[in-house]
């Protein structure tokens, strides 16, 4: 773990400046349906929520997206919508908050995806996902493919966002890690299990303990089976840097030259998990592309992770609760 002086925050936070990061995934709408409970349905024994309120947030992709805009970049959303109401939400969204839609892609043939939340007091009651999860065609991969190509001058780094909803295909993604790589340009990857080995020479690649357990088909609970595990992702995949999140264990990770450090969780009061991941690759990823090297960068995202645990609901890190925090811990 880092011990930030100021002036060294100061010089990363101002780097963040108007980054610009492509994220290349699935984009989803996160529906909230907030009530409250008074009553068992006499129909079946479930709880009946009294709705009082419904809001709509950037999900998946588009919520990396809403985290790096957070935290004073510029998000390059590279994804699929369809010709629904729901993306027209999203459309609605992106005018809201300023984002550039020349990545988005409208398919008719396909939904949107969503995850709707029916919250009451404060806990989760039930989620219903609506969604898509076949491949995107070989057009729409080439529609990608060419915007990328296109804009790459104007990126300073590239997300890869995958939630097995079908975006990211194994062709499309060996082909935009070639072309980061050809064009030195930051590549980092928030797998999920379907493609998990695909992602070969990263810059950084971010599993999770659930996600990494699944790929291996073990169970990674002493530290000499999670080292065990990254030291076999290193080998298969290749990265330059291997994150191993861990939740409430914080996170593990594994350098250039095998190094192996233990970044420990600042979560101090957790109230939702949701959405955590995607601070996290945001967060790394914004602070590579600013200067920091890997162990700050991988701090920094640690601290953000933990701090958008303590909210219900997925939310994007606040710039200055994040700065202000370190700054609080460096005393």
């Amino acid at each position: 773990m880092v011990n930030f002086t100021q002036k060294r925050l100061d010089q990363i936070f101002e780097a963040f400046n108007n980054k610009r990061i492509a994220v290349i995934g699935d984009l989803m709408l996160d529906v909230y349906i907030w009530g409250k409970v008074a009553r068992i349905s006499p129909e079946a024994p479930v709880p009946v929520v009294e709705v009082q309120e419904e809001s709509y947030r950037f999900g998946g992709a588009a919520n990396v997206g809403m985290n790096i805009k957070s935290l004073g970049g510029t998000p390059i959303l590279i994804g699929v919508i369809g010709y629904d109401r729901e993306g027209t939400i999203i459309d609605a969204l992106m005018e809201e908050n300023d984002f550039d839609k020349d990545g988005i892609i409208y398919d008719d043939e396909r939904p949107t995806t969503v995850k709707t939340r029916i919250i009451a007091h404060s806990q989760h009651v039930v989620r219903i996902d609506k969604e898509d999860k076949r491949n995107i065609s070989e057009e729409t991969e080439a529609k990608i493919l060419n915007f990328l190509k296109e804009n790459y001058s104007k990126i300073d780094a590239i997300i890869l966002e995958d939630y097995n909803k079908g975006v990211l295909t194994k062709n499309l993604i060996h082909q935009v890690i070639e072309f980061a790589r050809n064009n030195n340009i930051i590549i980092t990857v928030d797998p999920k299990f379907d493609n998990f080995f695909e992602y070969k020479n990263v810059t950084v690649f971010k599993p999770n303990r659930k996600e990494t357990e699944d790929a291996f088909g073990i169970k990674l609970d002493t530290e000499e089976r999670i080292i065990e595990a990254c030291k076999k992702l290193k080998e298969k995949l290749n990265p330059e840097f291997l994150l191993l999140t861990r939740g409430e264990k914080g996170m593990t990770l594994f350098g250039k030259d095998n190094s192996i450090r233990t970044i420990p969780t600042r979560a101090r009061k957790v109230a939702d998990v949701s959405g955590a991941g995607d601070t996290v690759i945001a967060t790394l990823t914004m602070a590579l592309a600013a200067g920091a090297d890997i162990e700050e960068a991988a701090t920094i995202a640690n601290l953000a992770a933990g701090l958008v645990c303590e909210e219900v609901g997925v939310v994007p890190i606040d710039r200055e609760l994040l700065y202000q925090t370190l700054v609080d811990d460096g005393k």
